[in-house]
Order: structure tokens, then sequence, then C-alpha cells
């Protein structure tokens, strides 16, 4: 094999890939910043946020994940030079991103009495429904947000959605600080005030992306004369057919990750924070893995515009490398550090939770060795996963994600955790299953895939 030839490509995935980092590690900046203020205000305060975040996770990954199919139609009329399919695919795509994310809202809300079934606190249920009534409604905002968000991810301007999530930070911290803690004119809102910082942010992320798109030049021709006479029942159907598929593949993955939470709180109290820790810095790692699978998205589709299938396997092995390469670092860093790291999330100075806090870095400590392997699983699988997009092949990596996550991975982390003495490592070693079966099988879907597109290019010629 010729790694030049993969590593040429190295400069622009990275250039492409580096916007799209930043901004989903502002994503998760933003629920870093609720949990640090509201901590201050007591456990039963971030017990709620935590407890109504959960709800709003689970919605996020299907709006998010339903909205991926407007990049790689998009991508592939880019490289076609269709400005009318672009437009079509904007258009139709930001207005059910739109009808979306009202959905996503009322179904939030009327999911509340979820909380009573899961056994919560009552004290901490009485804080979270009006908080998540708040936070539900940021939805609306944060998908039609996304909409615009995957139209320009799709003509590789990745840079605009980061300067959106940079700007929403910094009012996000402002307005949470003003309305938390009833600074200057502002009453004290407690929580209440963090779900109003989060709306408030999130709006101005949505009109902040509208007008910086529609002030660039180049874009300007699919931002003049919207009526609902462009939305066409032939790109609704595409768009949904892609992007139904997608958001049940991030929600098979994302509801695993919530399963493993609640069988780590079922071990006790020290085996959720452990996995809280170690869930919190493969997070953050897994980010570069998700700026480069929609890099892969992107530049697959062009390929796939343009039907050069020979040089699209090339960009995409190129990517699935470097994501290998960036997730082996990682990997060797969670190995190196793996006993440092937790204790920077706990304070060891606190005599009456020492004993707690040093089971803690004990699990949390076995867990990074596990999320050393894992990650690199998880890295491949959505880069690999990426590249379908792509090539809008979404319907078999669907089955295969319930598959790996649900029939493989999930099995093994609930006999491994309920029935040996592997407790928390055994979650996580369920996890690990679940990622390589999935990084395993979607490589092969795509092996076979572009094979199969090369020889029937061919013939054609």
């Amino acid at each position: 094999m010729n790694l030049s030839l993969y590593t040429k490509e190295f400069c622009y995935n990275m250039q492409l890939a580096y916007p799209v980092i930043l901004g989903m590690v502002g994503h998760t900046l933003i629920g870093i910043v609720d949990n640090i203020m509201v901590g201050k205000l007591g456990s039963t305060e971030l017990a709620a946020v935590s407890l109504g975040n959960s709800l709003i996770f689970v919605a996020m990954s299907i709006g998010i994940g339903f909205s991926t199919a407007i990049t790689p139609i998009v991508g592939e009329a880019d490289a076609e030079k269709n400005v009318g399919k672009i437009r079509s695919a904007f258009h139709n795509g930001l207005f059910l991103c739109t009808i979306l994310g009202l959905l996503l809202f009322g179904l939030v809300v009327l999911a509340k009495p979820i909380m009573e079934v899961l056994q919560q606190p009552k004290e901490v249920i009485v804080l979270a429904k009006p908080y998540l009534n708040w936070v539900a409604f940021s939805l609306v905002p944060l998908i039609m947000y996304q909409g615009y968000k995957q139209f320009a991810d799709g003509l590789s301007l990745t840079k605009y959605s980061m300067y959106a999530i940079v700007m929403a930070n910094v009012i996000h911290v402002i307005i949470n600080y003003w309305l938390i803690y009833g600074i200057w004119i502002f009453p004290k809102m407690g929580i209440i005030g963090a779900a109003l910082g989060t709306v408030i942010s999130r709006i101005a992320m949505l009109v902040f992306m509208h007008i910086i798109l529609s002030k660039q030049d180049q874009l300007k021709a699919y931002f003049s004369g919207f009526s609902f006479d462009e939305i066409k029942k032939e790109t609704i159907k595409k768009i949904v057919s892609i992007g139904l598929p997608s958001a049940m593949q991030m929600l098979f993955e994302v509801v695993l990750f919530t399963a493993a939470i609640w069988l780590c709180g079922n071990i006790g109290k020290t085996s959720q924070a452990a996995n809280q820790i170690a869930l919190s810095l493969a997070s953050m790692t897994f980010m570069f893995a998700m700026g480069l699978s929609v890099v892969s998205m992107i530049r697959v589709s062009n390929q796939k515009g343009i039907q050069d299938y020979k040089n699209l396997v090339v960009v995409a092995r190129s990517i699935f490398l470097l994501a290998i390469l960036i997730e082996i670092v990682f990997a060797i860093l969670f190995v190196a550090f793996h006993q440092i790291l937790p204790p920077l999330f706990l304070d060891m100075h606190n005599e009456i939770q020492l004993v707690d806090n040093r089971e803690v870095v004990t699990i949390a400590a076995k867990l990074l060795l596990v999320a050393a392997v894992f990650q690199i699983s998880d890295g491949i699988q959505v880069v690999v996963l990426g590249a379908l997009r792509g090539l809008q092949d979404v319907k078999i990596p669907m089955y295969i994600t319930f598959v790996a996550y649900w029939l493989i991975g999930f099995p093994i982390s609930y006999y491994l955790c309920e029935y040996t003495e592997l407790k928390a490592v055994g979650v996580w070693i369920g996890l690990l299953a679940g990622l390589s079966a999935a990084a395993l099988f979607l490589y092969i879907r795509f092996h076979l895939l572009t094979k199969r597109l090369i020889l029937e290019n061919k013939k054609n010629k």
C-alpha cells in the first residue's frame, strides 16, 4: 500500500475538520457551563439539570442525525455545479428541520412523566419539569440551525458554524451568570435562568448563522425569493429517506450510552461517578473523529457527484487512516495518564468523601484503559458511517448499527455488569464489543459498495 497516496490528503482533511471539531466541542461546553454554574446552587439543582438534559440529549440526537441528510445531497450537487438542486435541498431541508424541531419540543414536554417512571427523587423532578419545558423549546432553534449548518457543510464552508458556536457560548455564559445568580438588574432564577440562557443563546446562534450565510456573495442565490412553492414532494422524500435512518443510527448509539449510565447507576454511586468521568474524557476525544466524519461525508459526496469512485475510495481511506492515527495518540495518552486524569475531576482533599473518591478513581482508571481501545473502534465506525452517508447509503448501516449496539454490545454490557465481578468495567467491555462490531461491519459494507460502484462505472464507460 502506497501510504503517500493517503497522507497527501491529510492537510486538506484537517483544514475542513478543525472548524467542525471546535464547533462540536463548543456544543459540549454549553452543557459543561450549565453543570458548573448550577452545581454551585446545590446537588438537587445539578441532579435536576442532569435529568432534564438526559431527555434533551436523546431528542437532540434524533434532530442532528436527521439533519445530516442535507450535507451529502448538497455536496453531490455542488460537485455537479447544480445550483437548483442545492437550493432545493437547502430550502426543503430547512423546512423539515423546522417541523422536526417543533415535534421534538412537543414530544419532550409530553415525555415528562417518564421521570416518575424512572423513580427519580421527587424534589429533583419538581425542579426538572419547569427546566425541561424551556430547554425543550431550545430544540426548535437548534434543529433549525442544523439545517443551515448542514447546508454550509455540504458546500465545504465549515468555518461559519464554528463562528456561530463561539458566539453562542459567549452569550450563554454571560446570560447564565446574570440569570442564575441574579446579577445586576436581573432576578435570581436558579436553574430556570440556566434554561433561559440555553434558549437565548440558541436563538442567537440561529439568527447569526442566517445573517452570516445570507451576506456571502456566493450564497445569495440560495437566500433570495424563498416561497412554499419550492417545497417539493420528491425532495422531501429524498431527504427523509436519508435523514430517518441517519437519525436512527445516532439514536441507537446515544441510547446505548444512556443505558450504560443507568447500568453503572444500578451498581452504585461510585461506579456511576467513574463512568461519568471516563465518558467525559472519551467524549472530548471523540469530537475529533466526529469532525472527520463530517469531512468524510462532504468529500465522499463530492466524489460521488463527479462519479470518480476510485478517487472516492482514496479520499475516504485517507480520512479513515487519519482518524485511526489520531485516536491511537489519544489511546496512548489514556493508558499513560489513566491514574492521573480521574483525580482531576474530584476533590481529593475532602476527608469526608475520601474513601468514596478513592474508589471512584480506581474504577475510572480501569475504565480509561478500556476507553483507550474502544475510542479507536468508535473513531473508525463514525468516519466510515460518514463516508456511507456521503454515498447516501443509510438503510443497511442503520440495521448494522442496531445489531452491533443492541444485539451484541448491550447484552454483553448487561451480562458482565449483572453476573460477573467486572461490574462497571464489564459495561465498558460491552460498549467496546458493540463499537468494534459496528466498525468492522460498516467498513465491510463500504468496501463492498465502493467495489460495486467502481465496476458499474467501468462498465458504463
